[in-house]
């Protein structure tokens, strides 16, 4: 439950922490994504060993999620975060034309195009 709360708290303080010019406003996926995703799902789209065993972040390369990954299903997860409120939606901080990029990136699963 700890664990939980701690992811939670953590999420919210990156969601207010968030720049409202995410990668400066940029609408190239690969600048959004390091500038919004990689923090947690890592520049590669693997989550360090921490970020996977505390919150549960999601393995962008992982197998089984490349073979359901659609727009869809990562648009809403972006806008409106994970259901269990550890990933927080970035409707209203991202714009929807940065939305739109990185969710093209994310599914394209180009991760190592992602800017350094």
């Amino acid at each position: 439950m700890f664990t939980k709360l701690l992811g939670v708290a953590a999420a919210a303080a990156m969601l207010f922490a968030c720049n409202r010019q995410v990668a400066g406003g940029s609408t190239d996926g690969a600048k959004v994504y390091e500038g919004a995703c990689a923090s947690c799902h890592g520049a590669a789209g693997i989550p360090s060993a921490s970020m996977a065993a505390s919150l549960n972040v999601r393995n962008l390369t992982d197998a089984a999620f490349r073979a359901r990954v659609t727009p869809a299903l990562v648009e809403t997860q972006v806008r409106k975060g994970s259901s269990n409120k550890i990933m927080p939606g970035f409707e209203g901080t991202l714009s929807n034309e940065q939305i739109t990029a990185v969710v093209a990136f994310v599914v394209a699963g180009k991760f190592s195009a992602t800017p350094q």
